[in-house]
């Protein structure tokens, strides 16, 4: 039963996203190289997400977080990369969706969002634009975003060996 209401909600979500005359645009950021190696089942039950909403934030030049085990073969993209546990749109199933962090409007990538625990939205701390990351869309839902319709770009996450593997989508 709940099952079938989720794949009606996003049916429903993808049907308004298709109809309306203005697409977003989600390659305003940088396509910087991301490349977390979440792919063993250690580092994935350390470092990932497993309940809905559940997020985390990898950023290497901040070194977030604290104790991840940064080396030579890690990419945090533009501004890092927001991990959260949603609803993946394209197969109406929970799993981890992954966004480049910068926030599209500031397009700096020392400025990223951070998440409203109150909604999951991600939110900018600098413009105030917030976006629907728990969908997976990474689109905008208010603020400059909404009106210049700049969605946050997104990041590929393929399971491995036990864990998931996050990647740049050029």
């Amino acid at each position: 039963m709940m099952k079938n209401i989720v794949r009606l909600a996003v049916m429903v979500l993808a049907v308004v996203a298709l109809g309306s005359c203005d697409r977003v645009n989600n390659k305003e950021t940088p396509n910087y190289a991301v490349r977390i190696d979440l792919g063993s089942y250690a580092q994935w039950a350390t470092y990932g997400v497993s309940g809905v909403g559940e997020y985390r934030i990898f950023n290497r030049v901040k070194g977030i977080p604290a104790n991840f085990p940064y080396n030579v073969n890690t990419y945090t993209g533009y501004g890092g990369v927001l991990l959260i546990m949603g609803l993946d749109a394209s197969t109406a199933s929970y799993a981890p969706i992954a966004f480049h962090a910068a926030c599209p409007v500031e397009n700096n990538s020392t400025i990223s969002v951070g998440i409203d625990e109150s909604n999951y939205d991600a939110v900018c701390p600098s413009c105030g634009s917030r976006y629907n990351v728990l969908t997976g869309s990474g689109g905008p839902i208010s603020g400059t975003a909404l009106e210049k319709r700049y969605g946050l770009r997104t990041c590929r996450v393929t399971a491995s060996n036990g864990g998931y593997l996050i990647t740049s989508t050029y």
